[in-house]
């Protein structure tokens, strides 16, 4: 689309001006927005033709002002064409600029992603779990990947950024990263976040997300049956690791909690509730928001289990819980030995714990939204898997109040 470019010449006066001649101002205009500055000339207001924009009269003196506004004008457009032919933001201060030969201040994207990350980083334990930071790191490489792949470039002009740069960095998320349609869509709502730091600073002028759509795909989350839960739990394991990674997944299973709560959960988060039982009492990290959760007597027995670990005694932790990634390794070696076929990962107990153990047992949803520390019902459903055994159940259930109501009748 051609951007609009409109030049105006016109008498400015100076402060506290009385009379004399008035300086002569170039005001340019692109889409509502002005710059200015003075040509270096003057006039006198009864001279002035505000409707030509120019200097009245036939003088010698006055064919050369004119002459010069007319250069400057065709310079102007020249600039324009310039910024057009190298594919930069068009607007009256980068036109401006251009004729001046001022350069902006840089504003590179990477620059920009580094900056945020940096800033992210210094607020790790405060604002943001150390997951959060991560995955801004590799938002980071994969951002440089693609500008290398796509622009052969190490950084890209920010003001540069529009529909096509979105559309083309999804399919390279898909395409050469192989990522699935959920991981891109996350990555590209990550992205989003940088641009609207642009756009919050007014680096860049338009949305570039404006009429773009990601859209999740509904996905069958892995979660344990109560037969295969019991089969680990039960398992006895050669390796301490392997049985401490095992006792750790299990107490995620009967308590809901994210590894990234478990790890840090401290043995003075455990206390009396309202009932006289015992409770954790924790804040989500990667929320803030509280999750208060009854601990049932499976959860009960681990913890006395580790209670004089030489690991937590030190800490003050109720469980030795490794990396996440060292668990995530360890749950697959976890899942061969116990014949398990399923993909295990710290979250698999989280799902767990909202189907197998709470809604599948008839705990209401806002009861277990509560207890996973969700700050809406709705994030609750989508952990609501429903197993066909208990959609067995119930319909056996109802086969027999059917037959017990209507079997002896007709």
């Amino acid at each position: 689309m051609k951007t609009k470019l409109s030049l105006l010449f016109y008498l400015k006066n100076p402060k506290n001006y009385q009379k004399g001649p008035v300086p002569i101002y170039l005001r340019i205009t692109v889409e509502s927005k002005r710059a200015e500055f003075t040509t270096g000339r003057e006039c006198e207001p009864s001279r002035w033709n505000a409707v030509a924009g120019r200097v009245s009269g036939a003088k010698e003196a006055v064919k050369s002002v004119n002459a010069y506004l007319g250069n400057l004008e065709q310079q102007l457009l020249d600039a324009q064409a310039a910024l057009v032919r190298d594919n930069a933001l068009i607007t009256a201060e980068t036109i401006k600029n251009k004729f001046l030969g001022v350069g902006p201040k840089e504003r590179l994207l990477m620059a920009v992603i580094a900056d945020h990350n940096e800033r992210m980083k210094a607020l790790i334990g405060q604002e943001y779990a150390i997951g959060t930071f991560n995955r801004y790191k590799v938002l980071e490489r994969h951002t440089s990947a693609f500008l290398k792949s796509h622009f052969d470039t190490s950084d890209f002009d920010i003001g540069r950024i529009d529909f096509p740069f979105i559309a083309d960095y999804e399919f390279y998320l898909r395409s050469v990263r192989k990522m699935g349609n959920n991981a891109v869509v996350k990555h590209v709502k990550m992205f989003r976040k940088i641009v609207n730091i642009c756009l919050g600073n007014g680096w860049m002028n338009l949305d570039p997300y404006l009429n773009f759509k990601g859209k999740f795909k509904k996905v069958d989350k892995a979660i344990l049956t109560r037969a295969e839960l019991d089969l680990m739990a039960n398992k006895e394991f050669a390796s301490d690791r392997l049985a401490q990674v095992r006792d750790t997944f299990v107490f995620c299973c009967f308590t809901g909690l994210a590894y990234s709560d478990i790890q840090k959960l401290e043995k003075s988060q455990i206390a009396r509730g309202i009932d006289g039982e015992q409770w954790i009492f924790s804040q989500r990290t990667k929320t803030n928001v509280k999750s208060h959760i009854p601990l049932l007597p499976e959860a009960l027995q681990i913890i006395d289990r580790y209670k004089d670990h030489p690991f937590c005694e030190s800490r003050g932790l109720v469980l030795p819980v490794p990396s996440n990634q060292k668990m995530n390794d360890y749950l697959k070696e976890i899942a061969v030995i116990c014949g398990i076929d399923k993909v295990l990962t710290s979250h698999v107990a989280r799902h767990t714990f909202a189907t197998t153990i709470t809604l599948q047992n008839g705990v209401p949803i806002e009861s277990v939204s509560k207890m996973l520390g969700h700050t809406n019902i709705r994030t609750t459903q989508i952990y609501a898997k429903i197993l066909d055994t208990k959609v067995s159940e119930d319909m056996q259930a109802l086969k027999g109040r059917l037959l017990k109501r209507f079997g002896t009748e007709g």
